[in-house]
């Protein structure tokens, strides 16, 4: 077991800080949209019903995903009964595990101080704490597509070492059962293949050896473990339902997204301003870097030629479909903070270096001051968008201001303490934001982030003893319902999800149904319906029984209405 040393004991501060800026908060929320309650809820129904298989979303199969976010969820729950922790513990290891990647590789390659550099850059990098942070699929593929670059690179650049080539490739064929792309950590081998062709040193291939199949074979064995059995069950049992699930997931969500993308369009350059922006503050270096890197390339340097050439090719592969989010281009950032920290020594050594991270970090506390100063305002324009869009009440809007203004003190606090050592000074008030965020903010924002406010509001309405049917309903009602609710399917057009629920309620005088705004329609009595509340920016209403008054036929108006609802919702909120 490693002792604490003055030797080592930079390597625990970071470690020590990466568990309090990436832990704190976990077990105090509840899955927040767009996707963490539509993961938790689908781990949570394969715990229910015992089908991990063929995940479900209510009474429909989960095609858009494959599922092994959800298994580890679910997995979790298992292990520990706590959903609150289950739903957010894969991010967390996956993140650990990612920083662990860069920091041991940089080590291996240049010395302990860079893999440091490496992974303080990692940490704070705006995208990559505010990701892990959250139950995504993101975090476990970059973890996944990192582990696959750490393999391969320790046998290309550090080899040959077989066992570490073929567990590269695993770890890539996980990272494509976790999500489509994960095969994109495979791109390293084309560099390393052209710059051992032109004779660059250090960098082998070793492709006569017949031990280099065992990569490939370890990719086919990993894609296996969930693709083999979910193939087989779906030929064997003949039906309909299943065969679509293959056909969507194997086929529409992975090459048809790519090539023909139905949603979030973007132009080509879009991935350059997700990375100006949100891989703040270790990008501000770039300007000096780039230069830098040149000289090295020029020197025929293979461990700064391997991961530029690989996130190059990362970024070409996800700026051609039309389709983009800012999450795609995540994996890239781990190997790019990697042949970052060599040079970083040198660069914070120069005086303009730590004035730009000073700057940053005040500009950061005087717009957290600004920001709780102006809720305190009341019936300023940012606390009525705070009523009106989360529900949040006047005691709670008020605990948030004091939460920002509390992070602005810290924040000014910090350029006292460390007037000296602007990234000290960055760093401290980036780990007092994230920490005074999840200890504080999620408890204040749960409530109407997750709708188990909600929710809750609507059981204690309708009793214990009442029926409750969904209408346009997100993954988060079902999730914090307090009993068994009937749902009349996710993806049915919300007319007929209204058509089958007033159908369902009338065959009993104690069935109620939680509508959304939306998708309400003139048949229903709107003296009668009730506010639930508001959550996630929609307001939610309980219609009673007896409330509807006559055919529900949607009106053109409402149908056009709810259906561009319905088309925004589905394609991201």
């Amino acid at each position: 077991m490693p002792t604490f040393t003055p030797r080592n004991r930079d390597t625990w501060l970071f470690w020590i800080t990466a568990l309090l800026v990436l832990g704190a908060g976990l077990g105090l929320r509840d899955p927040w949209p767009a996707d963490e309650p539509r993961f938790a809820l689908v781990a949570k129904q394969m715990v229910e019903s015992g089908n991990w298989l063929f995940p479900h979303r209510g009474i429909e199969l989960y095609s858009d995903k494959p599922p092994m976010l959800m298994w580890l969820q679910a997995a979790f729950y298992t292990l520990f009964g706590n959903w609150r922790v289950a739903f957010l513990l894969p991010s967390l290891l996956a993140a650990l595990g990612t920083l662990w990647c860069v920091q041991d590789l940089g080590r291996r390659l240049w010395t302990r101080k860079v893999g440091l550099y490496a992974a303080w850059a990692l940490l704070f990098a705006f995208q990559f704490t505010w990701q892990s942070k959250k139950a995504q699929i993101d975090p476990l593929v970059t973890f996944f597509i990192t582990l696959a670059n750490y393999g391969l690179l320790r046998h290309l650049l550090l080899g040959p070492d077989w066992r570490w080539w073929t567990l590269g490739w695993f770890a890539a064929g996980i990272g494509t059962i976790t999500k489509g792309v994960g095969a994109i950590a495979l791109l390293m081998v084309l560099p390393a293949a052209i710059a051992s062709l032109r004779g660059w040193p250090r960098v082998k291939v070793h492709a006569r050896d017949p031990r280099f199949w065992l990569g490939p074979l370890g990719f086919v064995l990993a894609v296996s473990l969930w693709l083999l059995p979910v193939v087989t069950v779906a030929l064997s049992k003949n039906l309909p339902e299943y065969r679509a699930y293959l056909d969507d997931i194997l086929f529409r969500q992975t090459a048809r997204r790519y090539s023909q993308s139905w949603d979030h369009h973007q132009p080509a350059w879009y991935h350059l301003g997700v990375m100006l922006t949100m891989w703040i503050p270790p990008v501000l270096a770039l300007p000096w870097a780039l230069p830098a890197w040149w000289r090295r390339l020029r020197r025929r340097d293979a461990r700064y030629l391997l991961p530029l050439a690989w996130w190059a090719m990362v970024l070409v592969f996800f700026s051609i479909p039309d389709g983009k989010r800012d999450v795609y281009i995540m994996p890239a950032l781990p190997m790019m903070c990697l042949v970052l920290a060599p040079l970083l020594p040198g660069l914070l050594r120069r005086r303009w270096a730590r004035w730009v991270a000073a700057a940053l970090a005040v500009g950061l506390a005087l717009l957290f001051l600004g920001g709780g100063a102006a809720l305190l305002q009341p019936g300023s324009p940012l606390v009525a968008r705070m009523e009106s869009q989360r529900g949040l009440d006047p005691a709670g809007i008020r605990a948030l201001a004091w939460m920002l203004l509390a992070i602005g003190l810290w924040g000014l606090g910090c350029a006292l303490a460390f007037r000296r050592r602007g990234v000290a000074m960055l760093f401290a008030t980036l780990g007092g934001l994230w920490v005074a965020y999840s200890l504080v903010g999620y408890p204040l924002l749960n409530d109407a982030s997750s709708a188990r406010g909600v929710m809750a509001r609507a059981g204690e309405r309708i009793g214990p003893e009442a029926e409750l049917g969904l209408v346009a309903w997100k993954e988060q009602n079902l999730l914090m319902a307090d009993r068994k609710v009937t749902d009349f399917g996710f993806k049915v057009a919300w007319e007929a999800q209204l058509g089958a629920a007033v159908a369902w309620q009338a065959r009993s005088p104690s069935r109620w149904l939680l509508v959304q705004e939306a998708a309400l329609e003139g048949c229903i009595d709107r003296e009668r319906i009730e506010l639930a509340g508001i959550s996630n920016r929609r307001r939610w209403w309980l219609v009673p029984p007896g409330a509807v008054t006559g055919p529900c036929v949607a009106t053109e108006e409402e149908r056009a209405r709810a259906d561009a609802e319905q088309g925004r919702e589905q394609t991201g909120e």
